[in-house]
């Protein structure tokens, strides 16, 4: 028996295609900002830069974000767009106005809520999934 991989309708070929390429820009602007946490043999990378590089991967994503909007997404995809913005709000409110996080765990919870409201992109990418025939 040979398995086939299901098909997404003809016309969410090209939004898969766009959604699909904007998930190693948010993967690598997530990873900046991770980048911030000192390991064990290695410490945490300047806050200012890796606040600075997940800004800047998240406006990439933003930027492409209309490549792959389509009415059998659309509600995942104001989910999505509603998570970019709320993460680069707080980005910028963080570099602008916060003091420094206090400690290690300061840091991993500022990461974390920077981080929380991009898990919205796992909806899109479960969508798609669901679109497949």
């Amino acid at each position: 028996m040979i398995l086939r991989r299901r098909r997404l309708p003809e016309g969410l070929a090209g939004p898969y295609a766009a959604f699909e390429a904007l998930i190693p820009v948010l993967e690598r602007a997530k990873a900046a900002l991770t980048s911030s946490v000192p390991g064990t043999r290695l410490p945490g990378r300047p806050l200012a830069e890796t606040l600075f590089e997940f800004e800047e991967g998240l406006r990439e994503v933003r930027a492409g974000m209309d490549a792959w909007r389509s009415p059998e997404v659309e509600q995942v995809w104001r989910d999505a767009a509603r998570g970019l913005d709320e993460a680069l709000a707080l980005a910028e409110r963080i570099r602008i106005e916060a003091p420094a996080p206090a400690g290690f765990e300061g840091l991993i919870g500022m990461i974390g809520d920077l981080l929380a409201p991009l898990e919205s992109f796992g909806g899109v990418a479960e969508r798609f999934r669901e679109l497949r025939r």
